[in-house]
């Protein structure tokens, strides 16, 4: 049974924004994936609350570009919208995979990308692409509009910049930091489908000649929140494809990891995914490997 106060369902961001600041016991909701499970198992922080819908907002839905050629992802773009979006599938094809990653059918039909990145978890399949492409989250609050670089999102598990009374609009994805890259994101779990990731990690490469020009590595589940393996990418500027590289870069990850044991893997199995999922990924970008 859903322990829910009362509902609000909001059009405008303006609508929204004032329901949040006025009422102290207000909770965001997009699709419900994750706040309708929290409220009926009586989660800390779940119980008796005043929902405010904000799916109806049409500011909120939709891909596409700004005048300087970013990419602006709406917060409740459902992960199906994303997976199959022509924008995202040209420029950040590695999105695409992440989020078609997540749940099964069901789920991707609801569940959005800003619910995915906004509770903060480790394992959220979009986080760790979002970190390879350095995203940037746009807010809305009351004292206005902000903008927040997803690194500074984060901040501890199930912790993020996010006050109380904020709505986050947008994920911004600037054209520096998609044009002339691939990518590619694999997510390692104890199923093919329908699993929360054991580990997750997103690349973002790009060539000069036969030799790396920029590389981007970001892990899920490697931390306590999504992080960057900039130790790794700071090496791998200038250095050749090669196998005896790839293990260089592999065994240079760990140095931003803090992988830990749980019931879904060891420390040491986890370790082990953080130095070979890159190298995989890589290849796999650059069109060598499977």
């Amino acid at each position: 049974m859903y322990q829910i106060n009362g509902y609000f369902e909001a059009s405008t961001i303006k609508e929204a924004v004032d329901y949040l600041k006025e009422n102290e016991n207000s909770q965001i909701i997009a699709g419900g994936s994750d706040v309708l499970i929290k409220t009926r198992e009586r989660k800390s922080g779940y119980v008796d609350k005043d929902l405010v819908g904000i799916m109806r907002i049409t500011e909120l839905h939709g891909i596409s570009y700004d005048e300087s050629g970013n990419i602006l992802i709406g917060s409740t773009a459902t992960f199906t919208e994303v997976e199959k979006n022509e924008i995202i599938l040209k420029n950040i094809s590695s999105l695409s995979t992440a989020v078609g990653s997540i749940g099964g059918p069901q789920i991707r039909n609801i569940g959005t990308i800003g619910g995915n990145v906004a509770n903060g978890a480790t394992s959220a399949d979009s986080a760790s692409s979002l970190f390879a492409m350095d995203a940037i989250i746009l807010i809305e609050g009351p004292a206005g509009k902000r903008e927040i670089p997803i690194k500074e999102f984060y901040l501890g598990p199930g912790k993020v910049a996010l006050n109380r009374d904020e709505l986050m609009t947008h994920i911004k994805i600037e054209k520096k930091n998609f044009e002339g890259y691939k990518g590619h994101y694999i997510k390692f779990s104890q199923r093919k489908a329908m699993d929360i990731a054991t580990l997750g990690c997103s690349i973002m490469v790009k060539m000069d000649g036969n030799k790396i020009g920029d590389l981007k590595i970001a892990y899920g589940v490697a931390g306590p929140t999504p992080i960057r393996a900039t130790e790794a990418e700071l090496m791998a500027k200038g250095m050749e494809i090669t196998t005896e590289n790839l293990d260089k870069i592999g065994e240079k990850c760990l140095e931003n990891a803090s992988a830990r044991d749980s019931w879904r893997a060891s420390k040491a199995f986890r370790q082990q995914l953080i130095r070979e999922l890159p190298k995989r990924a890589i290849k796999i970008a650059l069109g060598g490997g499977e």
